[in-house]
């Protein structure tokens, strides 16, 4: 769902969301990956919820720089896991 960042609060309000339960989510699925784990169908549905997202808010960060190295490294994230994830999903059924 989409709420406008310049109202009052919610920037706040999705600045918490994201430190508080998404980041922390984010970075326990990339050590998956990084041990090499296969994703199960809750882990990427929420990468996918966190990548619409993050695309709706595109707009957003372009107008505030101060946002800009923030989205850049979800993004990067974003990458690396989706990227990873794939080779581990290869890997397991080829073995």
């Amino acid at each position: 769902m989409y709420y406008s960042l310049e109202k009052k609060g919610v920037l706040e309000a999705v600045m918490q969301r994201f430190e508080k339960q998404r980041l922390p989510r984010i970075l326990d699925i990339k050590r998956m990956v990084d041990r090499g784990e296969v994703l199960c169908k809750l882990d990427i549905e929420f990468l996918e919820e966190v990548f619409r997202d993050t695309q709706q808010y595109r707009h957003f960060v372009d107008e505030h720089p101060e946002f800009q190295k923030l989205y850049a490294t979800v993004a990067h994230l974003y990458d690396d896991i989706a990227k990873k994830a794939l080779d581990n999903e290869n890997k397991s059924q080829t073995s």
